[in-house]
């Protein structure tokens, strides 16, 4: 049994390193400079070895990469509201760690949201780590608005941190007008709607 024990946590061990080297080039080069080839000399194993822990290649190894981004964003945004001192400072507070996530993680943010994924989304089988972030932005949002049926009010509001998150990347808004959008957005949040 300890062998085996063994050889598992060294094929995590493998595994994390292979999700680690990607997301470091990714971070530092870009997406278009992981490759296989690239990440096996990072690592020191072979091509093979890499197929062995993701048989779908990039796209599998990007999808892993996304996972773990997913997991950090959550806990981001749960640090963030536990923080506040009430429920709308835990919605400037969880909007606030949304949008640094994606500003300090951008090739992170770019695996989990635009890339070509195996990840499911909105399904039962949709991994703990992807709900995780949805449910703190809704019971945030539960919380501050004392609403109860938030399903798509929770995906408008991640919509529109997505977009804020995408288009301060492409500097299509202007920076100096960023706390008064996230302002407004708070607002909006709040607002009773009917």
């Amino acid at each position: 049994m300890a062998i085996q024990e063994r050889r598992e946590r060294q094929r995590a061990e493998r595994h994390q390193r292979i999700v680690e080297a990607a997301r470091a080039i990714a971070e530092a080069e870009g997406w278009a400079a992981v490759t296989t080839r690239r990440l096996a000399e990072r690592i020191e194993y072979s091509q093979p070895v890499l197929y062995g822990h993701f048989p779908g290649g990039k796209e599998a190894i990007s999808s892993a990469v996304a996972l773990q981004g997913f997991g950090e964003l959550a806990d981001r945004l749960g640090a963030g509201v536990a923080a506040a001192p009430d429920p709308a400072a835990g919605l400037v507070a969880m909007a606030e760690a949304y949008l640094r996530f994606a500003e300090e993680n951008a090739a992170v943010y770019e695996a989990m949201f635009t890339m070509p994924s195996e990840l499911t989304f909105a399904a039962p089988e949709t991994p703990p780590a992807l709900q995780a972030g949805f449910q703190v932005l809704r019971d945030t949002l539960g919380a501050a608005t004392g609403e109860t049926d938030l399903a798509v009010r929770t995906e408008l509001a991640w919509s529109t941190l997505h977009g804020l998150a995408t288009l301060t990347a492409a500097r299509r808004v202007r920076p100096e007008d960023a706390r008064t959008r996230l302002d407004l957005l708070v607002a909006q949040w709040q607002a009773t709607h009917t």
